[in-house]
Order: C-alpha cells, then sequence, then structure tokens
C-alpha cells in the first residue's frame, strides 16, 4: 500500500508530467474520477508549473482524507432479533475465510466487552462443497454453531432456516456466507436477490449488512465487482483482503470515492486475527 512511495521515486527531482502523473494514480487503482479531481486541485493552485513531487504527495493525501469517513459506522446489534450480516463477492477473494474472521471479531467482544456477542453461521454456499467444509472447520475452532445444508441446496432456503434457528436461540448474529459469483452473471445475481428477499419475508430490514469482500490486488476490477453488487444488493461495506500484499491499495478510496461505499474491515494476513476494522488514520500513514 506504498504507492506514494513509489510516485515520489518516479518523479523525485523531476519536473511534474501531468500524463505521466496521470497514469501513474491510475495505476495505483485510484480510478479516474479520483485521479482527475486529484489533478483539478493541483493545476488550480497558483505557481502549479513550480509544483515539486512532495507538494503532488500532500495533496493526494489530502484528497483522500477528505473521502475517506473519519469514522466508519461499527457492526451493531439489533435490539430484540437476530442481526444478519450477507457476505458476498466474486470466486477467490477470501468470503469465507473473511467470514470466520469476521465471526471471530464480534465474538471476541468487539461490539461490548462486557458482553461477547453469541452467533450462528450459515454456509449458504451450497455450490462448493470445499466451501461448506472449510467454514465448518472454522466454526468448531471458534465455538461457533452452523446451519449447513446438502450440496447444491438452495441457499436462500438455508438462509430462512438459519434465521428461524437463530432467532429461536436468541443470538445476536446471523453471518451468512454465500458462494462467490461473477458479478457478470445476471442469473447468479439474482439467486443472491433472492436470499435477500427470502430474509426480508422473516424481518424487513435484513439483511442488516450487505459487506462486499474484495481483493485488494485485484486492482480496477475490484471497482467494477462493487458497481455490479452494489446495483443488485445495496451494499453497506467492504471487507479488504490482501491489503499487505497490495502496492497500491488505492481501490479503496475509487471505490469509496465513486460509489460511497466505505472499507468497514481490511484483512491483513492468514491467521483469524488478522482482520481489523478500516483505520482512515492508519490507511493514510501506510500511503508511504
Amino acid at each position: 500500500m506504498n504507492f506514494l512511495r513509489s510516485l515520489a521515486e518516479q518523479f523525485a527531482g523531476k519536473p511534474i508530467d501531468w500524463e505521466e502523473l496521470e497514469g501513474a494514480l491510475i495505476r495505483a487503482d485510484l480510478g479516474v474520477q479520483m485521479t482527475t479531481r486529484i489533478i483539478k486541485t493541483l493545476q488550480e493552485r497558483e505557481a502549479w508549473s513550480l509544483l515539486g513531487i512532495g507538494d503532488v504527495i500532500k495533496a493526494v493525501r489530502e484528497e483522500i482524507a477528505q473521502v475517506l469517513p473519519a469514522d466508519p459506522t461499527p457492526i451493531r446489534r439489533v435490539s430484540g432479533k437476530p442481526s444478519v450480516i450477507l457476505i458476498v463477492g466474486v470466486n477467490g477473494t477470501g468470503k469465507t475465510t473473511s467470514t470466520a474472521k469476521l465471526a471471530h471479531y464480534l465474538k471476541a467482544g468487539a461490539i461490548d466487552l462486557n458482553r461477547p456477542s453469541q452467533m450462528l453461521l450459515a454456509a449458504a454456499d451450497t455450490f462448493r462443497a470445499a466451501a461448506i467444509e472449510q467454514l465448518d472447520i472454522w466454526a468448531k475452532r471458534l465455538g461457533v454453531e452452523m446451519i449447513r445444508g446438502q450440496y447444491g441446496a438452495d441457499p436462500a432456503a438455508l438462509c430462512y432456516e438459519a434465521y428461524q434457528t437463530a432467532a429461536k436461540r436468541e443470538v445476536d448474529f446471523l453471518i451468512c456466507d454465500t458462494a462467490g459469483r461473477q458479478h457478470t452473471k445476471t442469473n447468479l445475481m439474482a439467486e443472491l436477490q433472492k436470499v435477500k428477499r427470502t430474509l426480508g419475508k422473516l424481518d424487513p430490514e435484513a439483511p442488516h449488512e450487505t459487506l462486499l469482500v474484495v481483493d485488494a490486488t485485484t486492482g480496477g476490477n475490484a471497482l467494477n465487482q462493487a458497481r455490479e453488487f452494489h446495483s443488485a444488493m445495496t451494499l453497506t461495506g467492504l471487507i479488504v483482503t490482501k491489503l499487505d500484499g497490495s502496492g497500491k491499495g488505492g481501490i479503496v478510496v475509487a471505490i469509496q470515492n465513486e460509489l460511497g461505499i466505505p472499507t468497514r474491515f481490511v484483512g491483513t494476513g492468514e491467521k483469524i486475527a488478522d482482520f481489523a476494522p478500516f483505520d482512515r488514520k492508519t490507511y493514510i500513514e501506510n500511503l508511504v
């Protein structure tokens, strides 16, 4: 996530070439809109022809700080009923692992240290047998119960059953791990909408959170994913994985700037504890 360092190395001691700078910002996954905004800000300044790379980096940091929310909305319990969290995304982004990490985070007392949250997991990825087994292993490690169905079962029906169980047992959170699906496949997106409608029959406000898991290393494609999933599901936030392994990380800014979807959590490693709420200050400090 050190794209500003790359900028400094690329332009050190040289006059600013606007086309080169524009290309560098887009390669950092900031997106066309954010890049245009930064370039415009710099060009509106007096004596812009004398700008150095230090001025550019300062402007980039300032614009990013304006775009990213200072305090992303925390995950909250819903009084008197389960808070339903739907985990969605394309194949291979780390949805199942992120589901387990989120469960661990909430169970450990992230909401209230005096009362750790009770929860239930739903293995709604019924199209990949390995996903059911993977989540089952995590559930046992975490000491959390999991609702599972047969391979190929209707994920909407499974989530319906899981909600009924969660409500009966008065758990705080129901986290549903859905199947990975390409955002360009209309039929698969329609199936996800069916899950949402089915949960809505039990609670008109459910799901209370719909979190898209994106891989930071996929760059601009993550923005396309966010557009399609947001159009279909109305996302409430992102879980960004592999942020530690990306030399860029600007996709967080691009998605927030263009779609208004905040990054809620970041995954920074393989361990269960390598997961934390997104922090703007830390993110900006790590840019260089």
